[in-house]
Protein backbone atom coordinates (compact mmCIF):
# COMPACT_ATOMS: atom_id res chain seq x y z
CA UNK A 1 0.00 0.00 0.00
CA UNK A 2 1.50 3.35 -1.05
CA UNK A 3 1.67 6.15 1.47
CA UNK A 4 1.21 9.84 0.97
CA UNK A 5 4.31 11.50 -0.36
CA UNK A 6 5.95 14.35 1.51
CA UNK A 7 7.12 16.00 -1.71
CA UNK A 8 4.00 17.39 -3.30
CA UNK A 9 4.90 20.92 -4.39
CA UNK A 10 4.74 21.59 -8.13
CA UNK A 11 8.49 22.24 -8.22
CA UNK A 12 9.32 18.94 -6.55
CA UNK A 13 6.92 17.02 -8.75
CA UNK A 14 8.27 18.76 -11.84
CA UNK A 15 11.77 17.57 -10.93
CA UNK A 16 10.52 14.01 -10.64
CA UNK A 17 8.63 14.14 -13.93
CA UNK A 18 11.53 15.65 -15.88
CA UNK A 19 13.88 12.97 -14.55
CA UNK A 20 12.07 10.41 -16.70
CA UNK A 21 13.41 10.48 -20.26
CA UNK A 22 10.11 10.17 -22.09
CA UNK A 23 11.35 11.14 -25.54
CA UNK A 24 8.68 9.89 -27.94
CA UNK A 25 10.79 7.04 -29.28
CA UNK A 26 11.16 5.63 -25.74
CA UNK A 27 8.70 3.90 -23.44
CA UNK A 28 6.78 6.08 -21.00
CA UNK A 29 5.83 3.26 -18.63
CA UNK A 30 8.15 4.43 -15.84
CA UNK A 31 6.59 7.88 -15.63
CA UNK A 32 3.10 6.35 -15.82
CA UNK A 33 3.99 4.03 -12.94
CA UNK A 34 5.21 7.02 -10.92
CA UNK A 35 2.03 9.02 -11.56
CA UNK A 36 -0.11 5.97 -10.88
CA UNK A 37 1.63 5.33 -7.58
CA UNK A 38 1.47 8.99 -6.59
CA UNK A 39 -2.28 9.11 -7.22
CA UNK A 40 -2.79 5.83 -5.38
CA UNK A 41 -0.95 7.34 -2.43
CA UNK A 42 -3.66 9.98 -2.29
CA UNK A 43 -6.48 7.50 -2.63
CA UNK A 44 -7.10 8.11 -6.33
CA UNK A 45 -7.63 5.09 -8.56
CA UNK A 46 -6.50 5.24 -12.18
CA UNK A 47 -6.73 3.12 -15.28
CA UNK A 48 -4.09 2.46 -17.90
CA UNK A 49 -4.82 2.40 -21.63
CA UNK A 50 -1.85 0.45 -22.96
CA UNK A 51 -0.49 0.67 -26.51
CA UNK A 52 -0.73 -2.35 -28.80
CA UNK A 53 2.96 -3.17 -28.32
CA UNK A 54 2.73 -2.80 -24.55
CA UNK A 55 5.56 -0.27 -24.43
CA UNK A 56 3.50 2.83 -23.70
CA UNK A 57 0.38 3.79 -21.83
CA UNK A 58 -2.04 6.60 -21.20
CA UNK A 59 -3.54 7.07 -17.76
CA UNK A 60 -7.05 8.17 -16.81
CA UNK A 61 -8.17 9.02 -13.27
CA UNK A 62 -11.22 10.58 -11.66
CA UNK A 63 -11.65 12.52 -8.43
CA UNK A 64 -15.19 13.17 -7.27
CA UNK A 65 -18.53 11.64 -8.22
CA UNK A 66 -18.59 8.64 -10.52
CA UNK A 67 -20.26 8.78 -13.90
CA UNK A 68 -20.29 10.94 -16.97
CA UNK A 69 -19.61 14.67 -17.03
CA UNK A 70 -17.09 16.83 -15.28
CA UNK A 71 -13.88 18.43 -16.45
CA UNK A 72 -10.86 16.56 -17.78
CA UNK A 73 -7.35 17.98 -17.46
CA UNK A 74 -5.39 16.68 -20.43
CA UNK A 75 -1.62 16.53 -20.81
CA UNK A 76 0.96 14.45 -22.67
CA UNK A 77 3.87 12.72 -20.98
CA UNK A 78 6.22 12.51 -23.98
CA UNK A 79 8.85 15.06 -24.95
CA UNK A 80 10.86 15.85 -28.07
CA UNK A 81 14.49 14.68 -28.46
CA UNK A 82 17.50 16.61 -27.17
CA UNK A 83 19.76 15.11 -29.84
CA UNK A 84 21.84 17.72 -31.64
CA UNK A 85 21.08 20.43 -29.08
CA UNK A 86 23.65 22.05 -26.81
CA UNK A 87 22.42 22.26 -23.23
CA UNK A 88 24.20 24.01 -20.38
CA UNK A 89 22.98 21.37 -17.93
CA UNK A 90 21.53 17.85 -17.95
CA UNK A 91 18.22 18.07 -19.85
CA UNK A 92 16.65 15.49 -17.56
CA UNK A 93 17.62 17.14 -14.30
CA UNK A 94 15.68 20.27 -13.40
CA UNK A 95 17.91 23.30 -12.81
CA UNK A 96 16.35 26.22 -10.96
CA UNK A 97 17.79 29.68 -11.63
CA UNK A 98 16.46 33.25 -11.80
CA UNK A 99 12.85 32.24 -11.28
CA UNK A 100 12.96 29.60 -14.00
CA UNK A 101 13.00 25.80 -14.10
CA UNK A 102 15.20 24.43 -16.88
CA UNK A 103 14.83 20.93 -18.32
CA UNK A 104 13.34 19.00 -21.20
CA UNK A 105 9.56 19.10 -20.97
CA UNK A 106 9.34 21.81 -18.32
CA UNK A 107 7.25 23.98 -20.64
CA UNK A 108 5.91 21.27 -22.93
CA UNK A 109 4.22 20.06 -20.84
CA UNK A 110 5.36 18.50 -17.60
CA UNK A 111 4.92 21.83 -15.83
CA UNK A 112 1.18 21.48 -16.30
CA UNK A 113 1.14 17.84 -15.19
CA UNK A 114 3.18 18.75 -12.10
CA UNK A 115 0.68 21.46 -11.19
CA UNK A 116 -2.23 19.05 -11.68
CA UNK A 117 -0.61 16.36 -9.53
CA UNK A 118 0.22 18.93 -6.85
CA UNK A 119 -3.46 19.92 -6.80
CA UNK A 120 -4.54 16.31 -6.21
CA UNK A 121 -4.61 16.50 -2.37
CA UNK A 122 -6.73 19.66 -2.57
CA UNK A 123 -9.14 18.10 -5.07
CA UNK A 124 -9.32 14.97 -2.95
CA UNK A 125 -10.18 16.73 0.32
CA UNK A 126 -12.99 18.72 -1.28
CA UNK A 127 -16.57 17.51 -1.54
CA UNK A 128 -16.68 17.78 -5.29
CA UNK A 129 -20.10 17.90 -6.89
CA UNK A 130 -18.55 17.82 -10.35
CA UNK A 131 -15.86 15.22 -11.12
CA UNK A 132 -12.35 16.24 -12.18
CA UNK A 133 -10.61 13.78 -14.49
CA UNK A 134 -6.92 13.46 -15.36
CA UNK A 135 -6.15 12.35 -18.93
CA UNK A 136 -2.41 11.81 -19.44
CA UNK A 137 -1.36 10.49 -22.86
CA UNK A 138 1.72 9.51 -24.86
CA UNK A 139 3.14 10.27 -28.33
CA UNK A 140 1.48 13.66 -28.69
CA UNK A 141 4.69 15.01 -30.20
CA UNK A 142 4.52 12.57 -33.11
CA UNK A 143 0.90 13.12 -34.08
CA UNK A 144 -1.33 12.89 -30.98
CA UNK A 145 -1.17 9.11 -31.28
CA UNK A 146 -1.57 8.03 -27.67
CA UNK A 147 -4.69 9.99 -26.90
CA UNK A 148 -6.70 8.25 -29.63
CA UNK A 149 -7.07 4.83 -27.93
CA UNK A 150 -8.08 6.67 -24.75
CA UNK A 151 -10.71 8.66 -26.64
CA UNK A 152 -12.10 5.41 -28.04
CA UNK A 153 -12.86 4.33 -24.46
CA UNK A 154 -14.78 7.46 -23.47
CA UNK A 155 -18.36 6.58 -22.74
CA UNK A 156 -17.37 2.90 -22.49
CA UNK A 157 -14.72 1.93 -19.97
CA UNK A 158 -13.95 5.57 -19.16
CA UNK A 159 -16.40 8.31 -18.16
CA UNK A 160 -16.84 10.90 -20.88
CA UNK A 161 -16.06 14.40 -19.56
CA UNK A 162 -18.43 17.23 -20.36
CA UNK A 163 -15.48 19.58 -20.84
CA UNK A 164 -11.70 19.28 -21.41
CA UNK A 165 -8.90 21.69 -20.56
CA UNK A 166 -5.75 20.87 -22.52
CA UNK A 167 -2.78 22.27 -20.61
CA UNK A 168 -0.38 23.03 -23.46
CA UNK A 169 1.77 26.14 -22.90
CA UNK A 170 -0.32 29.23 -23.66
CA UNK A 171 1.01 31.47 -20.85
CA UNK A 172 -2.31 30.67 -19.15
CA UNK A 173 -4.23 32.47 -21.89
CA UNK A 174 -7.45 30.88 -23.11
CA UNK A 175 -7.05 29.44 -26.62
CA UNK A 176 -10.22 28.47 -28.46
CA UNK A 177 -8.78 27.63 -31.90
CA UNK A 178 -5.62 26.25 -33.46
CA UNK A 179 -4.36 24.90 -36.75
CA UNK A 180 -4.07 21.19 -37.47
CA UNK A 181 -1.09 19.48 -39.12
CA UNK A 182 -1.68 16.94 -41.87
CA UNK A 183 1.36 15.11 -43.24
CA UNK A 184 1.96 13.12 -46.42
CA UNK A 185 4.79 10.97 -47.78
CA UNK A 186 5.47 10.86 -51.51
CA UNK A 187 7.47 8.15 -53.31
CA UNK A 188 8.55 8.81 -56.89
CA UNK A 189 9.81 5.79 -58.83
CA UNK A 190 11.65 6.33 -62.11
CA UNK A 191 14.23 4.30 -64.02
CA UNK A 192 17.97 4.24 -63.47
CA UNK A 193 20.42 4.81 -66.33
CA UNK A 194 23.98 5.94 -66.87
CA UNK A 195 24.01 9.71 -66.66
CA UNK A 196 25.63 9.91 -70.09
CA UNK A 197 22.53 8.21 -71.52
CA UNK A 198 19.92 10.29 -69.74
CA UNK A 199 17.09 9.69 -72.27
CA UNK A 200 17.11 5.99 -71.31
CA UNK A 201 16.19 6.81 -67.72
CA UNK A 202 13.47 8.61 -65.82
CA UNK A 203 14.87 11.04 -63.27
CA UNK A 204 12.84 10.63 -60.09
CA UNK A 205 14.31 13.78 -58.55
CA UNK A 206 13.23 15.86 -61.54
CA UNK A 207 9.63 14.71 -61.26
CA UNK A 208 9.69 15.11 -57.48
CA UNK A 209 10.77 18.71 -58.10
CA UNK A 210 7.78 19.20 -60.39
CA UNK A 211 5.48 17.91 -57.67
CA UNK A 212 7.10 20.24 -55.16
CA UNK A 213 6.54 23.11 -57.58
CA UNK A 214 2.86 22.24 -57.66
CA UNK A 215 2.79 22.29 -53.85
CA UNK A 216 4.22 25.80 -53.97
CA UNK A 217 1.42 26.83 -56.32
CA UNK A 218 -1.16 25.20 -54.03
CA UNK A 219 0.20 27.14 -51.06
CA UNK A 220 0.06 30.37 -53.06
CA UNK A 221 -3.61 29.71 -53.80
CA UNK A 222 -4.31 28.92 -50.13
CA UNK A 223 -2.53 32.09 -49.09
CA UNK A 224 -4.70 34.05 -51.50
CA UNK A 225 -8.06 32.42 -50.82
CA UNK A 226 -8.04 30.89 -47.30
CA UNK A 227 -7.37 33.48 -44.60
CA UNK A 228 -8.27 33.95 -40.95
CA UNK A 229 -7.04 37.13 -39.31
CA UNK A 230 -7.10 35.54 -35.86
CA UNK A 231 -4.04 33.42 -36.74
CA UNK A 232 -0.38 34.24 -37.29
CA UNK A 233 0.36 33.48 -40.06
CA UNK A 234 -3.22 33.99 -41.14
CA UNK A 235 -3.24 31.34 -43.88
CA UNK A 236 -2.56 27.56 -44.06
CA UNK A 237 1.18 26.99 -44.43
CA UNK A 238 2.25 24.21 -46.78
CA UNK A 239 5.84 23.04 -46.89
CA UNK A 240 8.14 20.19 -47.86
CA UNK A 241 9.85 18.97 -44.70
CA UNK A 242 12.00 16.03 -45.90
CA UNK A 243 13.66 15.08 -49.19
CA UNK A 244 15.88 12.16 -50.19
CA UNK A 245 16.93 10.79 -53.58
CA UNK A 246 19.72 9.55 -55.80
CA UNK A 247 22.56 7.07 -55.34
CA UNK A 248 25.55 8.46 -57.23
CA UNK A 249 26.48 11.48 -59.33
CA UNK A 250 26.70 9.40 -62.54
CA UNK A 251 23.41 7.53 -62.18
CA UNK A 252 19.98 8.83 -63.21
CA UNK A 253 18.12 8.56 -59.88
CA UNK A 254 15.55 5.79 -59.81
CA UNK A 255 13.82 7.00 -56.67
CA UNK A 256 13.10 10.13 -54.70
CA UNK A 257 10.98 10.51 -51.60
CA UNK A 258 9.77 13.58 -49.79
CA UNK A 259 7.39 14.51 -47.03
CA UNK A 260 5.19 17.57 -46.81
CA UNK A 261 2.67 18.99 -44.39
CA UNK A 262 -0.08 21.56 -44.21
CA UNK A 263 -0.99 23.46 -41.07
CA UNK A 264 -4.69 23.67 -41.80
CA UNK A 265 -6.97 26.39 -40.52
CA UNK A 266 -10.25 25.28 -38.95
CA UNK A 267 -12.71 24.65 -41.77
CA UNK A 268 -10.13 23.68 -44.41
CA UNK A 269 -10.52 20.18 -45.85
CA UNK A 270 -6.95 18.87 -46.37
CA UNK A 271 -8.26 16.34 -48.89
CA UNK A 272 -8.47 19.21 -51.38
CA UNK A 273 -4.68 19.49 -51.34
CA UNK A 274 -4.18 15.77 -51.83
CA UNK A 275 -6.66 15.61 -54.72
CA UNK A 276 -4.97 18.47 -56.51
CA UNK A 277 -1.50 16.95 -56.15
CA UNK A 278 -2.76 13.55 -57.33
CA UNK A 279 -4.36 15.14 -60.37
CA UNK A 280 -1.12 16.93 -61.19
CA UNK A 281 0.83 13.68 -60.83
CA UNK A 282 -1.58 11.77 -63.06
CA UNK A 283 -1.85 14.38 -65.81
CA UNK A 284 1.48 16.24 -65.79
CA UNK A 285 4.02 13.68 -64.60
CA UNK A 286 3.09 10.03 -65.03
CA UNK A 287 2.27 10.09 -68.76
CA UNK A 288 5.69 11.51 -69.58
CA UNK A 289 7.45 9.15 -67.13
CA UNK A 290 5.71 6.05 -68.51
CA UNK A 291 6.61 6.84 -72.10
CA UNK A 292 10.13 5.75 -71.13
CA UNK A 293 9.43 3.51 -68.12
CA UNK A 294 6.00 1.85 -67.91
CA UNK A 295 6.87 0.79 -64.36
CA UNK A 296 7.28 4.41 -63.21
CA UNK A 297 4.99 5.44 -60.40
CA UNK A 298 4.10 8.14 -57.89
CA UNK A 299 2.63 7.09 -54.55
CA UNK A 300 1.10 9.71 -52.25
CA UNK A 301 0.28 8.49 -48.73
CA UNK A 302 -1.28 10.43 -45.90
CA UNK A 303 0.75 9.59 -42.79
CA UNK A 304 -0.94 11.47 -40.00
CA UNK A 305 -3.47 14.19 -39.31
CA UNK A 306 -4.48 16.19 -36.27
CA UNK A 307 -7.83 17.87 -36.46
CA UNK A 308 -7.80 21.68 -36.59
CA UNK A 309 -9.51 23.00 -33.49
CA UNK A 310 -12.20 25.61 -33.28
CA UNK A 311 -14.37 25.81 -30.19
CA UNK A 312 -17.97 26.87 -30.33
CA UNK A 313 -18.06 30.48 -29.15
CA UNK A 314 -20.92 29.53 -26.80
CA UNK A 315 -18.95 26.56 -25.42
CA UNK A 316 -19.32 26.05 -21.67
CA UNK A 317 -15.63 25.17 -21.32
CA UNK A 318 -14.52 28.41 -22.99
CA UNK A 319 -16.73 30.37 -20.60
CA UNK A 320 -15.38 28.39 -17.65
CA UNK A 321 -11.74 28.92 -18.64
CA UNK A 322 -12.30 32.66 -19.07
CA UNK A 323 -13.94 32.78 -15.65
CA UNK A 324 -11.13 30.85 -13.96
CA UNK A 325 -8.41 32.99 -15.57
CA UNK A 326 -10.25 36.29 -15.12
CA UNK A 327 -9.86 37.04 -18.84
CA UNK A 328 -12.31 38.58 -21.28
CA UNK A 329 -11.01 37.36 -24.64
CA UNK A 330 -9.77 34.21 -26.29
CA UNK A 331 -6.72 33.62 -28.49
CA UNK A 332 -5.51 31.32 -31.25
CA UNK A 333 -2.23 29.45 -31.77
CA UNK A 334 -0.63 27.84 -34.80
CA UNK A 335 0.67 24.76 -32.99
CA UNK A 336 -1.55 21.70 -32.58
CA UNK A 337 -2.98 19.89 -29.56
CA UNK A 338 -5.40 17.05 -28.90
CA UNK A 339 -8.23 19.56 -28.30
CA UNK A 340 -9.83 18.95 -31.69
CA UNK A 341 -9.71 15.20 -31.17
CA UNK A 342 -11.47 15.51 -27.81
CA UNK A 343 -14.06 17.74 -29.41
CA UNK A 344 -14.68 15.19 -32.17
CA UNK A 345 -15.13 12.56 -29.44
CA UNK A 346 -17.96 14.58 -27.90
CA UNK A 347 -15.99 16.40 -25.21
CA UNK A 348 -15.75 20.15 -25.99
CA UNK A 349 -12.29 21.50 -25.24
CA UNK A 350 -10.20 24.57 -24.66
CA UNK A 351 -6.42 25.03 -24.45
CA UNK A 352 -4.93 26.78 -21.42
CA UNK A 353 -1.70 25.95 -19.67
CA UNK A 354 1.47 27.36 -18.12
CA UNK A 355 4.62 28.28 -20.00
CA UNK A 356 5.49 29.82 -23.35
CA UNK A 357 5.48 27.76 -26.54
CA UNK A 358 8.56 29.75 -27.62
CA UNK A 359 10.55 27.79 -25.03
CA UNK A 360 9.24 24.37 -26.10
CA UNK A 361 11.54 22.05 -28.06
CA UNK A 362 14.56 24.34 -27.53
CA UNK A 363 17.90 23.74 -25.86
CA UNK A 364 17.70 24.86 -22.21
CA UNK A 365 13.91 24.66 -22.35
CA UNK A 366 12.42 26.43 -19.35
CA UNK A 367 9.24 27.47 -17.61
CA UNK A 368 8.88 30.43 -15.28
CA UNK A 369 8.09 29.62 -11.68
CA UNK A 370 5.42 32.33 -11.88
CA UNK A 371 3.67 30.41 -14.67
CA UNK A 372 3.36 27.30 -12.52
CA UNK A 373 2.05 29.46 -9.69
CA UNK A 374 -0.60 30.92 -12.01
CA UNK A 375 -1.60 27.41 -13.06
CA UNK A 376 -1.81 26.29 -9.42
CA UNK A 377 -4.14 29.22 -8.65
CA UNK A 378 -6.22 28.35 -11.73
CA UNK A 379 -6.59 24.76 -10.50
CA UNK A 380 -7.56 25.94 -7.03
CA UNK A 381 -10.33 28.03 -8.56
CA UNK A 382 -11.36 25.01 -10.61
CA UNK A 383 -11.69 23.09 -7.35
CA UNK A 384 -13.86 25.85 -5.93
CA UNK A 385 -16.10 25.70 -9.00
CA UNK A 386 -16.37 21.89 -8.95
CA UNK A 387 -17.28 21.98 -5.25
CA UNK A 388 -19.95 24.68 -5.52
Amino acid sequence: MSTRRATETPAELLARLVSFDTTSYRSNLDIIAFIEDYLHGHGVASRRIVSDDGQKSSLYATIGPDGEGGVALSGHTDVVPVDGQTWTSDPFTVRAADGRFYGRGTADMKGFIAAVLAATPDFKRRKLKTPIHFAFSYDEEVGCLGVRPMLAELGKELPRPRMVIVGEPTSMQVVDAHKGPVRWFVEVKGRAAHSSMAPLGVNAITFAARLIGELERIEADLKKNVRNARFDPDYPTLQVTMLEGGTASNIIPISCTFGFEVRALPGLDPAIIERRLRQFAETECLPEMRLVAPEADIAITRKNSVTPFGADRTSDVVALALKLTGQNETHTVSFATEAGLFQEAGAPAVVCGPGDIAQAHTADEWIAESEIAKCAAFLERLGDWAEA
